[in-house]
């Protein structure tokens, strides 16, 4: 939270010199709240005790004369992010840098300094926390985008940024009641957005629920006060049903033998909220806002306690899922079923062990708070450095930190589906997930290469979302490519990822080839090939230049990023030479299949056999239009210099798109007769449209079809004229 600013922070006096009402003028070492985080402590040994409380001093004299919003001295704020930790039972050096977390953002204070006095280690954790305020950014989303990379890097490397991250995010909405409306909502809108995902991400289930809850009050807090009351009162009108309930269960425990902990749940204010706006629903819809937790000896025990109230009460089909058999992303494990009990009320139970519970509740926070149960937080160990490992994997490929916080952001969606491998293993896609998401969870190669899915042994689209249980198998092909338009559905950063990086570095490549042929076209005009420029000549440019290599000057030649001739002229060294008089710029020669690095424009649709002309824009490369196309003509007029001539090669290879306008008499079977003539004509039809206006005896329609050239269109057009109904034919342009 924004401390206001200190006396002075020129430098940092030393913490043993300084008296104890000298720490910020509160939270002394006599203070109550300073005596119960120093008796919190007890699992530390003495040696790192000491450490702690040199720690406290030094932050407190790092802090000193600064006072928190709420008035309060700004030590508390730390000494509350340590007291979070300790109650976690986090080793010394964590709560060492939750004490420390804003001193090298808010005061003078090194990062050499910390390194000097308190380790390494833990200089690495407060640098990882310290947001980066002295960059300058273009907008706030971009300083957000590049603080949330920085932290997770940070946390990749080492868990423990998240976890003191989340407990200072917690404290923040705890206390920051004396902040502006708008600057409330705008942090409890990032912790929905990113905190608590990350939290969920990890198991923290109830750090989660307590960051919903906070950032609902301040973002709702109407909404929130007449949500709890609700609760309230249900919870009054209840009690006897819900005493009823826990009775029966704790009966038909004793009954079968089972030694079980059975106990109320009540659903968190955000989540009944969540679930009336998303359902629609009144808050006396929502018929779930108690439920019930079993906690047994063990896995057997959780199905025979399932059996038993199952003959309890009659349960509700498909209401029934099995997290211990398979369990979620965040490493939680719980039977749940939903079961009618009395006056045909449903009841929400969820069967779990110790283990289970504690998992459930702290999640790698478990890994120290619970040493007993190491073993059974061991796979969620796992599976969370599987997903740090990933992050890394998403930095590397991502070209800016707002890319990489978009993909990261997908990877926080809490719903998730569960799919099998041909070979039986289960795989946690996020629910919306399509085969090619899957594709690129199995392999980059696999989803690189993906042509086609069999889901449940049935041939699927590669767009097609994946539903719990189904059993996917990927087709791939030797030459096949990632096509763009996979980014409009695939739901998983890691696949958007990869499919960017994959089409960035084809788009390098065309780039390079077509800068190659423009850089020819430019040496030609000037009587040399590109073969007769001198070795020490490109030496020279690349150096000069800030490029590593000839590629590179290629690709930006493409990219519109340099000028053909410039660069020419500089390899032969004749930068204001005159052309010779006898040359002639000769035509850049196409295909239209090169790729992304030649687009065809589409105001205009040029095909083979039309007039062309291009234009090379700035990081989209060569842009393709018909001499005649009226979207270019005052450019040409005006800058002339930016236009080559082009040329078409005598055998294109591909089909070209072009618009046609058909007005036809409004009889039965008109459409059918002109889609046959295209067919017939060996053309395709690739869209088709009408006038919405109601055209009496005629009929307008839109057709885009694919053709080889301008012959193959002229022919198309020669059928479709001698179509009886057909009155009018034209190819459309912008």
């Amino acid at each position: 939270m924004a401390a206001m600013p200190p006396a002075s922070t020129a430098s940092v006096p030393d913490a043993h010199a300084l008296p104890p009402a000298a720490t910020g003028g509160a939270a002394a070492p006599e203070d109550p709240a300073y005596r119960v985080f120093i008796d919190s402590l007890n699992y530390l040994t003495a040696e790192e005790i000491d450490l702690v409380r040199e720690a406290y001093l030094f932050s407190a004299a790092a802090h000193h004369g600064q006072i928190r919003l709420s008035g309060e001295p700004y030590i508390t704020h730390p000494l509350a992010v340590a007291g979070a930790l300790a109650e976690w039972h986090m080793d010394a050096q964590a709560v060492i840098a939750a004490l420390l977390h804003d001193v090298m953002e808010d005061t003078a204070v090194s990062k050499s300094e910390i390194a000097e006095r308190f380790g390494k280690p833990v200089a690495e954790l407060v640098d990882g926390l310290s947001k980066l305020d002295k960059i300058e950014f273009q907008s706030y989303q971009e300083a957000q985008a590049e603080n949330f990379r920085k932290m997770l890097m940070a946390m990749a490397r080492d868990l423990r940024v998240v976890l003191i991250k989340l407990a200072d995010r917690l404290h923040n909405l705890q206390t920051m009641s004396a902040m502006r409306a708008d600057k409330r909502r705008r942090i409890a809108y990032e912790t929905l957005e990113i905190y608590a995902p990350i939290a969920n991400r990890l198991g923290l289930n109830k750090l989660f629920r307590q960051l919903q809850d906070l950032s609902f009050e301040h973002i709702h807090p109407m909404r929130a006060r007449v949500l709890a009351r609700a609760v309230r009162a249900a919870r009054g009108n209840r009690r006897e049903l819900l005493a009823r309930i826990l009775d029966g269960i704790q009966g038909k425990m004793q009954e079968v033998a089972i030694q079980a902990q059975v106990f109320g749940r009540e659903k968190s204010l955000y989540s009944i909220y969540r679930k009336m706006v998303d359902k629609r629903l009144t808050f006396s819809q929502v018929l779930d806002i108690y439920g019930f937790r079993v906690v047994v000896r063990d896995v057997p025990t959780c199905y025979l306690a399932l059996g038993a109230l199952h003959a309890l009460y009659k349960p509700v089909p498909g209401k029934f899922k099995d997290y211990i058999a398979i369990p979620k992303a965040n490493g939680y494990q719980s039977l749940h079923t939903t079961l009618i009990g009395p006056y045909g009320t449903p009841v929400e139970v969820q069967i779990r062990t110790e283990g289970m519970h504690h998992l459930a509740q702290e999640g790698v926070a478990s890994h120290w708070l619970y040493k007993d149960t190491e073993d059974s937080g061991a796979d969620l160990q796992l599976k969370t450095h599987k997903w740090l490992q990933s992050l890394l994997e998403l930095q590397s490929t991502a070209v800016d930190s707002s890319e990489f916080f978009e993909h990261v952001k997908v990877d926080l969606f809490p719903d998730e589906v569960y799919v099998f491998t041909p070979k039986g293993k289960i795989m946690a896609l996020p629910r919306g997930a399509t085969a090619v998401d899957f594709a690129y969870a199995v392999h980059t190669d696999i989803g690189n290469r993906c042509v086609a899915a069999r889901i449940n042994y049935d041939l699927m689209p590669l767009r097609t979302e994946l539903a719990n249980g189904d059993q996917v198998e990927i087709i791939t092909a030797a030459h096949a490519n990632p096509n763009p338009a996979w980014l409009s559905y695939v739901k998983t950063g890691r696949a958007r990822s990869k499919i960017r990086h994959f089409l960035k570095t084809m788009q390098h490549d065309e780039s390079a080839a077509l800068g190659e042929s423009m850089l020819d076209q430019e040496l030609r005009a000037l009587g040399v090939s590109s073969a007769e420029v001198p070795v020490a000549s490109w030496e020279e440019l690349v150096r000069d230049s800030g490029n590593k290599s000839m590629k590179e000057i290629y690709t930006d030649i493409g990219l519109g990023r340099r000028l053909a001739a410039v660069v020419a002229r500089r390899l032969l060294s004749t930068e204001d030479a005159p052309q010779p008089e006898n040359s002639m710029p000769a035509s850049l020669v196409i295909r239209g299949t090169e790729g992304m690095a030649i687009q065809l424009a589409p105001c205009c649709q040029p095909i083979p056999g039309d007039p062309i002309i291009g234009s090379i824009r700035k990081g989209q490369g060569l842009v393709i239009h018909t001499h005649d196309c009226p979207a270019i003509r005052k450019s040409r007029s005006s800058e002339p210099q930016k236009w080559i001539d082009v040329e078409w090669e005598p055998e294109p290879g591909k089909l070209f798109d072009v618009r046609i306008r058909i007005a036809a008499k409004n009889v039965r079977g008109v459409l059918g007769r002109i889609a046959t003539g295209i067919s017939e004509s060996g053309a395709n039809i690739e869209n088709v449209s009408m006038d919405e206006k109601d055209s009496g005896l005629y009929t307008v329609l839109h057709f885009t079809v694919q053709v080889a050239g301008r012959l193959h269109l002229a022919q198309l057009l020669r059928v479709l004229r001698h179509i009886p109904e057909v009155v009018r034919i034209a190819r459309e342009r912008e």
